[in-house]
């Protein structure tokens, strides 16, 4: 059981290094896209009539994935001073909990998350015609990156690994 853990664990870290190199190509995409509209706009006098939706979908997909990988991390926001006052096994509890509620959270994005993909699958974009399916199909996107993430967390607590600084 512990083998299969780990090797769980393992692969749970893998999805998020790829994460990892996903997020940064869309912060790539976003800059390049912003950097071009604003000289297009101020040196050539032409704007691109695409870049800023285009960096508006990549924001999008980045905050929503990033939210997951944020997650895994440790990085989000928290108020953690009910668990500095309380003794390790209430703690644990506490973690467990609140992992679980955050994999609640998370199904709920997925299973709404893709009736809104449905419902908005026939509407397009205005400038580049794309089908809003692809922007809002970021929330249950993120959703499984959370799911995925609550995982790894849980992990985590059973096997008592304590998170690095990073």
């Amino acid at each position: 059981m512990k083998k299969f853990l780990l090797l769980t664990h393992e692969g749970i870290g893998l999805f998020n290094r790829m994460i990892g190199w996903a997020l940064a190509a869309l912060l790539l995409v976003m800059t390049v896209l912003i950097f071009w509209q604003v000289f297009a706009r101020f040196v050539v006098g032409s704007p691109l009539y695409f870049s800023d939706e285009i960096a508006r979908f990549a924001m999008i997909w980045l905050t929503f994935i990033g939210a997951g990988y944020a997650y895994r991390k440790g990085l989000l926001i928290s108020v953690d001073i009910v668990l500095e006052f309380t003794g390790p096994r209430i703690s644990r509890l506490l973690r467990v909990l609140i992992i679980l509620a955050s994999a609640l959270f998370a199904f709920i994005l997925v299973k709404y998350g893709f009736e809104l993909v449905g419902r908005v699958a026939n509407q397009t974009a205005p400038s580049t015609r794309v089908s809003m399916m692809w922007p809002y199909l970021a929330v249950p996107a993120g959703g499984i990156v959370i799911l995925i993430n609550s995982v790894a967390l849980l992990i985590d607590e059973i096997l008592g690994i304590e998170k690095k600084e990073s």
